[in-house]
């Protein structure tokens, strides 16, 4: 096989992992904000809910949870799996774990601001929803980015478990050429593509950072 070709099937590869990563945050995202709103929560059933949940998610393996999700409905429904569900059980069980590290960053974030910014703008005649949304969370944002950024960078390298129910992405596509051409030559090519990868999502990040910068 030559480099060039070589080359082309691990670019294949990337654009499943770029998929895998932009999907993950488009869903965890949004999906750890209401989370850390029920880890709030003034109700004992919803707070505690929430709270097993994130410990169920921060306490075991990614992996497992990637298996579990992709056999769970044959084992435990009956249910047919096919390859189609591969894709769909990566981005859930990738999303569920995610959102529920972005739920605790959230809840630091929100619940480090002080309480009198939520008493002045009761006073200025806000809403709850438009308090949240218009002073409280522009702040928080602001203040977890650089945790969040970690997890970013993190969820770049752990798209590469995907390989558990053999769903083919770049690290997979690595392995299967180097097993085929004897060679270590693609595993170095694809640490590249990582290296690329998270050194442009952290700069991405950084940037963005430094925009929200009071003092800039």
């Amino acid at each position: 096989m030559s480099l060039q070709v070589m080359m082309l099937q691990l670019a294949e590869g990337m654009v499943t992992t770029v998929m895998i990563f932009a999907l993950t945050l488009l869903f965890s995202l949004p999906l750890g904000l209401v989370i850390s709103f029920g880890r709030m929560s003034k109700h004992p059933l919803l707070r505690g809910l929430t709270k097993i949940y994130i410990s169920l998610m921060r306490g075991t393996p990614l992996m497992l949870q990637l298996l579990v999700v992709y056999f769970g409905p044959y084992y435990i429904f009956g249910i047919n799996i096919t390859s189609a569900y591969r894709a769909y059980a990566v981005v859930i069980a990738f999303s569920i774990n995610y959102a529920a590290y972005f739920a605790e960053i959230y809840r630091g974030g929100i619940e480090s601001m002080p309480k009198g910014q939520y008493e002045a703008a009761k006073v200025l005649g806000y809403t709850k929803a438009q308090t949240f949304f218009t002073i409280i969370l522009p702040q928080v944002i602001k203040r977890i980015l650089p945790s969040v950024t970690n997890e970013v960078i993190t969820l770049v390298k752990d798209t590469s478990l995907a390989f558990s129910i053999a769903y083919t992405e770049m690290f997979t596509m690595a392995k299967a050429i180097a097993a085929s051409q004897k060679s270590m030559v693609p595993f170095v090519a694809a640490a590249v593509f990582y290296y690329i990868f998270n050194f442009i999502v952290a700069a991405g990040m950084e940037r963005w950072e430094k925009k929200l910068s009071y003092y800039s």
